[in-house]
């Protein structure tokens, strides 16, 4: 059983890592997140924090919860970051083929599609 005092500390200890209190906003620590390197790797930080978001936010949501909550923002954000990159490219080569369609240009109608497929092809799940 935890004492009072342990739990207080632990209260604490988590205030003062989410800045509550007399805290700036600006003294809040910063984490880095689960890097999203590929698409495929997004897809799985996106499906593995968002299960543990769900998780905590069906909960009490202490102090020592929210310090996790704010923790896992960051993977989220560096996965939507990602996907976000990986939509650009297909949006900027499928923009690519509509001009192209429009002057009759088959060799960049053929290049382009062909990395509009493969770019969508990662963002598109099954």
């Amino acid at each position: 059983m935890i004492s009072v005092s342990n739990k207080l500390g632990v209260v604490v200890a988590a205030t003062a890592l989410l800045g509550v209190g007399l805290a700036q906003a600006d003294e809040v620590e910063h984490f880095d997140g689960e890097p999203s390197r590929t698409v495929a790797e997004a897809w799985e930080n996106l499906e593995t924090a968002n299960a543990e978001l769900q998780s905590l936010i069906n909960g009490e949501l202490s102090p020592v919860e929210m310090a996790e909550v704010h923790e896992i923002t960051y993977t989220l954000e560096n996965a939507l970051a990602r996907l976000a990159e990986a939509q650009e490219t297909s949006a900027v080569n499928l923009e690519e083929v509509h001009l192209a369609s429009e002057r009759n240009d088959t060799e960049t109608v053929r290049s382009n599609g062909e990395a509009y497929l493969e770019a969508i092809s990662e963002i598109v799940r099954e």
